[in-house]
């Protein structure tokens, strides 16, 4: 092959020696580790400084020095010691070396001088000046060592003595139980001495009993079409509140129809406050359970089982299972009449379609005839549900450990309060709930399906038969706990259920004006008895 000439040759390529390109490598990497430095600078300064500004606020609250923190500071290490003896202390009265604890409390003080003179002055400890104290400390710790004050016998101890605090407190819990369960079962001297006065003004005014007489014949006692309550309480007071509280907040008082039911002794009084006082147009009318001819002991079991001697000597002596069970599954008022006439209504108003129950620890503030047009949807008790706590459902009122209880009732199912409640009574006489009540009752005689009160016989009895009411209509826990403002302002019916009755003097101050409002202190026959 012949060879191009000269002139045709394509030119030569000067190519870059390498030393060159890996220069100019480097200078942009250098270049590229400035900028990110310089940025990485920049934004490290804020959080430098907002680290300083956390340490600063730390240092504050913890009430701490740079001098502290020093690794080489004698105030920490002073402080140290005292944290240390302090509780060496403790562990040597405990185990009744009191002379060592003597000695080590005398050092704390010393240890303690020392630190208030240096903060007296603002200048740090020297280990001059503290060299002695902190040698002498030290020698009381390495003894207490030698007496195996360590950590394990300490913890030890406090664990035990932990247990015996634990013990301590639950005697006086129980102690504080007792006290104010008797605090709530007495009767003040001002209540006592209102019916005393009050029965000696029904013997003395014929003009009253006359008055009684002619109430007893009015229509409004049996018409459908007014608004009917009833509360059985022996209570005087407590009554006159709900029906007062009641006739003040309605908007039409003359078709509210309270009925009393009370028993043989404050009778008298009963008719004799609510004929001489005059409620906004309310009709009362005052019974006594002891006039109901079939309240007796073949046809109810309350009363059956109060002829039992062992149920006798559960509830009023309590010395057949050496106290294991707590007293206030013992108060007698579980028995009451009064307390179980809730599951009678049907035979107690035999002429009534409707009626709202109300027991005599509430307060009205709403007008309550809304209730009557609520729709129960064919069951028989309209109620509040008080499940929004796993606390109020079934499984914490029944013994869910016997067979009855277990294969008949859901242990989820919503509880609901007593209190206030719209009863449907044809719905009631049609399913003959009453004898519903009847069954658990009888097979409740041994106390094996509850122990405590109405409400666990009433969540059996109208099992299914509940119908859920908006829970403004009723607010409870104002007689034993802490209640939220917004359901207490717009609640209908308060309830002071527990055992702080805003009549007693153990009652909670802050929710007794709520009660108090709907009493006349100026009323001379409360004035006379010390009312206020």
């Amino acid at each position: 092959m012949r060879r191009r000439g000269a002139d045709f040759r394509r030119p030569t390529r000067r190519r870059w020696p390498n030393v060159v390109w890996w220069t100019l490598c480097g200078i942009l990497v250098l270049l590229f580790i400035v900028i990110l430095s310089k940025d990485s600078q920049i934004e490290s300064r804020p959080s430098m400084s907002k680290r300083y500004y956390q340490r600063d606020k730390i240092m504050e609250g913890l009430n701490i020095t740079d001098e502290m923190l020093s690794p080489n500071s004698v105030t920490r290490q002073i402080s140290d010691q005292i944290s240390l003896a302090k509780a060496l202390v403790v562990i040597a009265k405990e185990s009744n070396n009191l002379q060592f604890a003597w000695e080590l409390s005398a050092q704390i003080r010393n240890s303690q001088v020392l630190l208030s003179n240096a903060a007296t002055r603002r200048a740090p400890l020297t280990v001059k000046e503290s060299e002695t104290s902190i040698r002498d400390m030290a020698l009381l710790l390495f003894q207490a060592q030698e007496l195996h004050y360590d950590s394990a016998t300490m913890i030890m101890r406090l664990k035990a003595r932990i247990q015996a605090l634990e013990e301590q407190m639950g005697l006086v819990n129980e102690k504080s139980s007792k006290y104010g369960q008797i605090a709530a079962e007495e009767i003040p001297k001002s209540l006592y001495c209102l019916g005393v006065r009050l029965t000696t003004e029904w013997f003395k005014r014929p003009n009253l009993q006359k008055l009684d007489e002619g109430r007893k014949m009015d229509a409004k006692l049996t018409d459908s079409n007014l608004f009917h309550f009833c509360v059985f309480s022996d209570n005087i007071l407590a009554t006159s509140v709900v029906v007062n509280s009641t006739s003040i907040n309605s908007k039409n008082p003359n078709k509210v129809v309270f009925h009393l039911v009370t028993d043989e002794i404050n009778y008298a009084p009963m008719k004799a406050w609510f004929n001489m006082n005059d409620f906004r147009g309310v009709t009362v009318d005052v019974q006594k359970f002891e006039d109901f001819s079939w309240l007796n002991a073949s046809y109810v079991p309350v009363l059956k089982q109060l002829q039992d001697s062992e149920t006798q000597s559960y509830y009023f002596s309590g010395s057949n299972d050496g106290s294991k069970t707590p007293i206030k599954f013992r108060n007698p008022k579980y028995l009451s009449m009064l307390n179980h006439l809730r599951f009678y209504i049907p035979e107690v108003f035999p002429a009534l379609k409707k009626v709202v129950f109300l027991d005599d620890d509430v307060v009205v503030q709403k007008d309550l005839s809304g209730l009557f047009s609520i729709d129960l949807n064919g069951n028989v008790n309209g109620a509040v549900e008080t499940c929004m706590e796993t606390f109020h459902r079934y499984h914490k009122y029944l013994n869910y450990s016997h067979p009855l209880i277990r294969e008949n009732f859901d242990p989820d199912a919503c509880g609901w309060a007593f209190g206030m409640n719209v009863f449907d009574l044809v719905e009631w006489r049609r399913r003959n709930v009453t004898g519903i009540y009847h069954y658990w009752q009888e097979n409740n005689e041994d106390r094996t399906l509850w122990k405590l009160g109405t409400l666990p016989p009433g969540l059996l009895t109208f099992y299914g038969l509940t119908e859920p009411l908006d829970p403004s209509w009723h607010v409870l826990g104002l007689g034993y706990t802490n209640v939220n403002p917004q359901l207490i302002e717009k609640g209908a019916v308060l309830h002071y259920n527990g055992n702080s009755k805003p009549w007693l003097k153990i009652g909670m101050e802050k929710y007794k004006p709520l009660w108090e409002k709907y009493v006349d202190y100026t009323h001379p026959l409360l004035q006379q008895c010390n009312f206020h």
